[in-house]
């Protein structure tokens, strides 16, 4: 887990030693993102559940039954694995329409790059354990991050061709802005008391998980 400073920090290394270990699906899962992912949402679960969270619009925070809490926390935590996944089919199909290196590029590769780029967005959500911390700006610092991480990811894992690798990695840049904001709005709108789910389709369709 901790690796994710040093791709902050010394991007060329750290992508240098990803790109040699070649690691498989089932490693990066589950000794990478999932551990990532499940200490976010137990900070923030258990800050939700004692101090709340504090909603600007109402000027008052706001509290979550334990039910509530798991229920968000899990929605969460599957829109995170679905970023990842989604991200990384797009960034290789949008690979491989350059035709210089269709062949060497595949699945894991992209979504090697994109499960290590996304690290440092994962790790600021632990911002999102403060009671009075906003979501959009825990957001916000971790793309930025995470653009920084995927430009030094790209030729290393991905080994486009020189002439096109700029160009990737802005693609990668779009894709992967588009995927975390997607994930992010439902949430943050969610913990600010701008939507309530107890009153939307999904309510509707799923009353067991809202009542």
């Amino acid at each position: 887990m901790f690796k994710v400073f040093f791709l902050i920090f010394e991007p060329g290394v750290a992508w240098d030693r990803i790109a040699q270990a070649r690691r498989g699906y089932a490693f990066i899962l589950s000794w990478y993102l999932l551990p990532m992912i499940l200490l976010q949402a137990a900070a923030e679960g258990w800050s939700m559940e004692r101090w709340g969270k504090w909603q600007p619009r109402f000027q008052r925070s706001m509290d979550f039954s334990r039910h509530d809490i798991i229920v968000f926390e899990t929605i969460q935590a599957v829109l995170l694995l679905a970023m990842i996944l989604l991200s990384a089919q797009i960034l290789l199909v949008v690979s491989r329409t350059f035709q210089t290196f269709q062949k060497q590029c595949h699945y894991l590769d992209a979504f090697t790059t994109v499960a290590y780029s996304f690290s440092p967005l994962l790790w600021l959500r632990l911002l999102d354990a403060s009671p009075t911390f906003s979501p959009w700006v825990s957001w916000g610092i971790g793309i930025i991050l995470t653009i920084w991480v995927l430009y030094q990811g790209i030729p290393r894992v991905m080994k486009p061709d020189p002439t096109h690798a700029f160009g990737l990695y802005l693609a990668g840049i779009f894709v992967m802005v588009l995927t975390s904001a997607l994930a992010r709005v439902p949430t943050a709108l969610y913990l600010l008391g701008e939507v309530n789910f107890r009153n939307s389709w999904l309510t509707h369709k799923f009353p067991s998980l809202f009542q």
